[in-house]
């Protein structure tokens, strides 16, 4: 199940015993709660976001609305109100939350802390000012904004966040939603993954799952995923290919006004490639941009998208390729676009998916052989030619 789909069925639980007077379980659970000063108190979030007017509505969506809140100390919150129905053991809840509090990378969302009193259910995040990177980047206004250096800049942002929660966390964390309304900007448009609802656990030695509940977002899913329910760390690396490629184009991975030819991204993609004019894909707002550095991304998105699992690259393979001055970039094959553009049906029971992507704390839920050719490049002078030939 999501990471927080069962967090407050199991604090009703927790605190049920103290109000009922009992004390079996509970002293455990509490020296690990009080600890992490995990609750904030209904009255103090009421007064922070001034009874949650909707002058301080950041968004709304099926699971509850979001709100901009200010603490006496100066601090700037963002408030989840949530409804949730799921269950789930209070030692794997103590043990969940209390991972996901401990996890602190600079390119990941902070959670707070949350709030369960009577009916009311919350969670409480930094506040980051400049909502998601789809209110950016899919606005032709807005998306000026962001240059070739910013957006560069947030897909070396997003791969170091997923190498972190992929390889270096306390434990591996697959995040299941990466897309483009899950990345949040600060205020100098540094990239933040949030939405940590649909992210699953992988204890141990663990690899990979299969699983028959589906949950993601449409255009994003990895087939393997999408259609057999095979969950692995290269689920996340598929989501990220297609967020780099919206990212170049400065365009949506589904988009119908655009035609049949061009109106799934990840396909287009692939005929440029096949026809050597990969840089056709360029966002035309761009009006200055490093093309070595545009290419070899547009190259790292068709990689991270392939359709045989083993071919993708790891997290760490990415990061290196573009942290590196010197690096091998392998030619990609046919990406995985079976089963992304059919019918098939998605579950979500996470409490933080919405269907409103502006508040930038959650955003609308549903919906061949291995390569052996490896080109070898110096970012300083990678050739385009050799880029786009040799097929």
């Amino acid at each position: 199940m999501g990471l927080f789909s069962a967090v407050f069925a199991c604090l009703e639980k927790l605190l049920s015993p103290r109000r009922q007077g009992g004390s079996a379980g509970v002293d455990e659970a509490d020296e690990g709660l009080d600890s992490w000063n995990l609750f904030f108190e209904l009255h103090v979030l009421q007064i922070a976001t001034n009874f949650f007017s909707e002058l301080n509505k950041l968004g709304h969506g099926g699971f509850g609305p979001v709100y901009k809140g200010l603490m006496p100390n100066g601090q700037e919150i963002a408030v989840k109100k949530l409804s949730v129905n799921s269950r789930q053991g209070v030692r794997e809840f103590t043990n969940e939350v209390k991972l996901l509090l401990k996890i602190q990378h600079k390119h990941l969302v902070t959670l707070l802390g949350c709030c369960v009193e009577g009916p009311e259910k919350m969670l409480v995040y930094e506040y980051l000012p400049n909502k998601s990177l789809d209110y950016f980047l899919f606005n032709k206004e807005k998306s000026a904004s962001l240059d070739w250096p910013t957006r560069f800049r947030i897909i070396t942002g997003v791969a170091r966040a997923l190498l972190y929660l992929h390889e270096e966390a306390p434990t591996r964390i697959i995040h299941r939603d990466i897309k483009a309304s899950n990345i949040l900007l600060d205020a100098k448009l540094n990239p933040k993954i949030s939405d940590f609802g649909l992210a699953r656990l992988f204890p141990g030695e663990d690899t990979h799952l299969n699983t028959f509940k589906i949950s993601g977002t449409y255009g994003y899913m990895a087939p393997e995923y999408a259609m057999r329910g095979y969950l692995s760390v290269k689920t996340d690396v598929f989501s990220y290919g297609v967020l780099v490629l919206e990212l170049v184009s400065g365009r949506r991975n589904q988009d119908k006004q655009l035609g049949v030819e061009k109106e799934d991204l990840l396909s287009y993609t692939w005929m440029l490639h096949q026809r050597g004019k990969t840089l056709e894909l360029l966002d035309p707002t761009l009006s200055k941009c490093n093309l070595d550095e545009a290419a070899m991304c547009i190259q790292l998105g068709l990689l991270c998208c392939q359709s045989n699992v083993v071919d993708r690259p790891d997290m760490n393979s990415l990061h290196l390729m573009l942290s590196s001055d010197s690096f091998t970039l392998p030619r990609p094959s046919k990406p995985g676009i079976q089963g992304r553009t059919g019918r098939w049906t998605t579950t979500s029971t996470s409490p933080f998916t919405t269907t409103n992507a502006s508040s930038g704390y959650s955003g609308n839920t549903k919906a061949s052989a291995g390569s052996s050719f490896v080109e070898e490049y110096s970012r300083n002078s990678i050739s385009l030619s050799s880029i786009e030939e040799g097929r």
